[in-house]
């Protein structure tokens, strides 16, 4: 019995350093998604009033955990009866980003800004009942597209993870998942509050804590303003990226092109880092606008 308990504790501490070692590999490759989901659900987050803020990440978060709940079982079945689906879903999940992206640029540029301002700050003084309704349709849009980013860590995790044992699959994949939603709407709440943690400061009595809270003011509606230049062109990077790597000979045409630049003089190891991102980018742009094209064209044929 004593021996039969040792072998079965050295069995599970080698299958918690397997999941620990895949964990960290899958971790890795997943962190640029991290970063490109970060940037989309601060942006998608911000608009709304100060005390709403972190009741709306939270909503977001919440619908985060639940898309985590049926992509995780979805995925590892998927995974095992069928992998082939994998991609076409996450073509379909990037061409959605790819058209979401073209649509925030063509509202941006073909919308009147000084009629848009108007109405955000009317938004901020209309009645509850409009408040909730927008609210309620802004966490649903943020909700949408953590959908389609989760959708990518948990293929890249699942793809990190396709040798090992099923039991061991289960358990880096969902570690994942939790460890990614939890580290991202943490941080989101942490960017959305940074005004009242700077105007906090300025009403301290040290004058170090004033000029650090008034950096913090002069600093966070800047970081607003890149999070949302970034996340648009997140939508457009991994939503331009899972449709190249989708298509064998676009996937390897940029590679051959990264690689070709990497042998230029002076530039080649920044241009060979930088090519694939700018080309997936590229591709996610043309996609984006073509889909946006396709559905304007439809919905005014109909309603014609």
């Amino acid at each position: 019995m004593a021996t039969s308990l040792l072998v079965l504790i050295d069995d599970i501490a080698s299958l918690l350093d397997d999941v620990s070692l895949m964990t960290k590999v899958a971790a890795k490759k997943t962190a640029g998604v991290l970063g490109d989901d970060l940037a989309l659900n601060a942006q998608q987050v911000t608009g709304v009033k100060a005390d709403r803020e972190l009741p709306v990440v939270w909503a977001v978060a919440k619908g985060s955990f639940r898309n985590k709940l049926i992509l995780v079982p979805a995925a590892l079945l998927i995974s095992a009866v069928a992998p082939w689906l994998i991609t076409p879903i996450l073509m379909l999940g990037g061409a959605f980003l790819c058209y979401e992206g073209a649509e925030k640029l063509a509202h941006k540029f073909l919308h009147d800004a000084k009629a848009e301002h108007a109405q955000t700050l009317q938004n901020l003084s209309d009645d509850p009942k409009d408040v909730v309704v927008r609210e309620k349709a802004k966490i649903a849009g943020a909700v949408r597209t953590d959908l389609i980013l989760s959708a990518e860590i948990i293929a890249i995790t699942l793809g990190t993870v396709a040798q090992a044992e099923f039991m061991q699959q289960v358990i880096v994949v969902s570690g994942i998942a939790l460890v990614m939603t939890a580290g991202v709407y943490g941080l989101v709440a942490g960017i959305v509050k940074l005004d009242d943690a700077g105007l906090a400061l300025t009403r301290q009595a040290s004058a170090a804590a004033q000029k650090l809270g008034a950096g913090i003011l002069w600093f966070a509606p800047w970081l607003m303003r890149t999070l949302s230049v970034v996340g648009t062109a997140a939508m457009f990077m991994v939503g331009g990226g899972i449709l190249a790597h989708g298509v064998g000979v676009v996937h390897h045409w940029i590679e051959h092109s990264a690689a070709s630049a990497t042998d230029l003089p002076f530039v080649g190891t920044v241009l060979g880092g930088l090519l694939p991102t700018l080309m997936n980018a590229g591709i996610g742009i043309v996609a984006g606008v073509v889909i946006l094209g396709l559905i304007t064209l439809i919905g005014r044929l109909r309603r014609g």
